[in-house]
């Protein structure tokens, strides 16, 4: 009996240890299977990719590039570390019973990659969605993409380019689901157990961060759209929502201003987001340098010295000339194109660039008085709408975007910028060395060659200091033998009306019109020009400075000031030649004409002219102050001294000849280096 019991019981225990070990087997059996589902439809997904990109791709060349951009995204980055993961998994089945081990190892050393190249891919998937569905709206675009697709992928069917474009998708959410799997039908005690729970829940992030990630683009891109409305379009977006949610911001933040609620501080953010201002400030500092730097090249462009007469005999006038040709047109055109093309428009761009975070820098500040109310609400109340709570949502991803790519955004536009800069000082020293180069020839027969850069800078400064003071000497020279003061003179039958004003009013108080005037109120005076007036007071009845109140022996009103200037009298020939002997008291205004002749310039003499002089009639010629004038006569036909017959640019005329004054004769001045 005892010898029964025995037995029943051993097979008892025999039953279950088998049982057990059936258990084992299959589960065991199950996790081959599923080791061999994830290999294989690796292997499936990775040819597909392959398909895309040399198949499919390749013959939808009828589409724009930008649009093939879009549509396939980073396919090739995905093809390239999902060829290395195929190659580690395939690696794992020499050795059968660490394979589990290995593709939990396998999947938590692609996890960052994995979910770098995916995150930009499923970023950029509505996008191709958006350009998919312009495709179904042309019919005979739309046949030619479905009939490729079929051709090389029959199994797409119907779905076309969706079935195509969402397979990348779809494989990175099925990596934790195959984890999962495998991790299943591994036993609890096995060595592997833990590592594939780790790698499970590293896939399920990456799939949220993916998510994550995904959102903040979305929410990015609604807000850094720069629109270009205008006020109508403004002021049509209005409404009591915007005008109540612009209302509860500017209260949050007179509340934080006043000190009665704090504010949120972020000191990771406010560094970035000084950094930020900082770059672009430099940016646009560079850009405003640039466009002054084109601007004034543009000007000198338009000065050509060349084309000028310089009145110097041929040599090395002809060489200038010609070297100044060679920069102008060519070497010069040559380095404005590359400026502009290498330079100024890779700044431009770049300046367009910061305008996107510049604008979800500021909507930040909007969100983040949005979310400083809802915290506050969600404190006091304990719980918030679901727009509320959509806002807090977008804030935080606003937050998280800036705080992951500004510091990015900051190097890449500060290398973009230095590279930029290298680009410009590159093309200023292929410029000046093909200016050098071109220069060769000339610089080589000029007399200074071969005199030192030093020496010759202390010989040019030697030069200008020695004409500087023969220019100085002959100022002083000119100075010395102006005539002095005069007026021009007055036509026949004025002299009784000065005189008759001088001599009740005085010198001082005589002016002469420069243009003639014409009254426009009934107390404005029309006057000629030339005419002699008398000043009476030096403003009108509303104190109007402007407005004089002059005589003219005649009549008495307004003139405006800007038309008078002080006459000057003018003393006759014989009292200047009487000024070396006893003085008289009687005052000559014009001079008068006499018989005998004073030959104060001698004819053919090259003069210049002291003063201005306008012509009033067809028998004179104009002058400007220091124009130099060829002197024919040194008299009028009557033989008046006071009158000369003068040539100017061409022009022969009579001028006063109180007008004209020799010009000094120093010793022979002029720069030239000294051979």
């Amino acid at each position: 009996m005892a010898d029964g019991g025995a037995d029943e019981s051993s097979s008892r225990t025999e039953s279950l240890d088998g049982e057990v070990r059936v258990s084992k087997d299959k589960l065991l059996l199950r996790q081959r299977l599923a080791v061999r589902e994830l290999v294989d439809t690796e292997v499936s997904y990775l040819q597909m990719l392959q398909l895309c990109t040399c198949d499919i791709r390749s013959r939808l060349q009828q589409l724009p590039q930008g649009d093939l951009d879009v549509l396939f995204s980073n396919i090739d980055d995905i093809i390239q570390v999902n060829s290395r993961f195929l190659h580690g998994l395939q690696e794992t089945a020499s050795t059968e019973e660490e394979q589990v081990h290995l593709i939990g190892n396998l999947f938590l050393e692609f996890q960052e990659e994995l979910e770098r190249v995916y995150k930009v891919y499923c970023t950029s998937y509505d996008q191709a969605l958006q350009l998919v569905e312009t495709y179904r709206k042309e019919p005979e675009l739309q046949r030619e993409i479905q009939g490729i697709i079929e051709a090389v992928v029959p199994q797409a069917g119907s779905s076309g380019l969706d079935f195509i474009l969402v397979t990348p998708l779809q494989r990175i959410t099925k990596y934790p689901l195959l984890l999962q799997k495998i991790l299943e039908n591994t036993p609890l005690e096995a060595n592997a157990y833990p590592l594939l729970q780790r790698a499970t829940s590293a896939l399920q992030d990456v799939n949220a961060n993916i998510n994550e990630y995904k959102m903040r683009k979305e929410v990015a891109s609604k807000y850094t759209r720069v629109e270009q409305r205008t006020l109508r379009e403004r002021l049509a977006c209005i409404n009591t929502h915007t005008l109540s949610k612009k209302t509860t911001r500017l209260s949050q933040l007179l509340k934080q201003e006043a000190g009665l609620v704090p504010r949120t501080e972020d000191k990771e953010f406010d560094d970035l987001e000084e950094r930020f201002h900082w770059v672009s400030l430099c940016v646009t500092e560079l850009k405003n340098n640039v466009a002054a730097y084109l601007g004034n090249l543009e000007t000198f462009l338009r000065f050509r010295p060349h084309e000028y007469n310089l009145d110097i005999p041929d040599g090395p006038v002809a060489q200038y000339c010609h070297l100044e040709r060679e920069l102008q047109f060519v070497a010069f055109l040559e380095f404005k194109q590359r400026l502009e093309g290498l330079v100024w428009r890779p700044l431009c761009s770049l300046a367009r660039v910061l305008a996107g975070p510049q604008n979800l820098i500021k909507k930040r500040l909007d969100k983040l008085l949005d979310f400083e109310r809802v915290e506050e609400k969600l404190l006091e109340v304990g719980s918030v709408s679901y727009e509320e709570e959509a806002a807090r949502h977008t804030y935080q991803a606003l937050n998280s975007l800036l705080v992951a790519e500004l510091p990015q955004f900051n190097q890449l536009t500060l290398r973009w910028l230095g590279q930029i800069l290298r680009t410009f000082v590159a093309l200023q020293q292929d410029f000046a060395k093909q200016a050098l180069q071109r220069a060769e020839c000339s610089l080589a027969q000029l007399p200074h060659r071969h005199v030192s850069e030093p020496d010759f800078r202390k010989l040019v400064e030697d030069v200008l200091n020695q004409t500087g003071n023969q220019l100085h000497s002959f100022r002083e020279n000119f100075q010395k033998v102006l005539p002095p003061p005069t007026i021009q003179p007055l036509l026949p039958g004025a002299e009784h009306q000065v005189q008759a004003l001088l001599s009740k009013y005085g010198p001082r108080r005589l002016f002469q019109v420069t243009s003639s005037i014409s009254g426009a109120g009934t107390l404005d005076l029309t006057l000629p020009r030339g005419q002699i007036v008398a000043l009476l007071q030096n403003k009108d009845t509303k104190g109007n400075s402007c407005r004089w109140l002059v005589d003219t022996g005649g009549h008495r009103g307004y003139v405006p000031a800007g038309k008078l200037e002080l006459y000057h009298v003018a003393p006759s020939g014989e009292e200047l030649r009487r000024q070396a002997g006893p003085r008289k008291d009687s005052r000559h205004l014009t001079p008068e004409p006499t018989l005998t002749p004073v030959a104060s310039v001698p004819n053919m003499t090259q003069v210049v002219a002291v003063y201005p002089f306008v012509a009033r009639s067809s028998h004179e010629v104009s002058l400007q102050a220091g124009q130099p004038v060829t002197v024919l006569e040194a008299q009028d036909k009557k033989g008046n001294p006071e009158w000369s017959l003068v040539d100017v640019n061409g022009q022969r005329g009579y001028v006063p000849s109180s007008f004209l004054a020799r010009a000094p004769s120093p010793a022979p001045w002029g720069w030239r280096l000294p051979s």
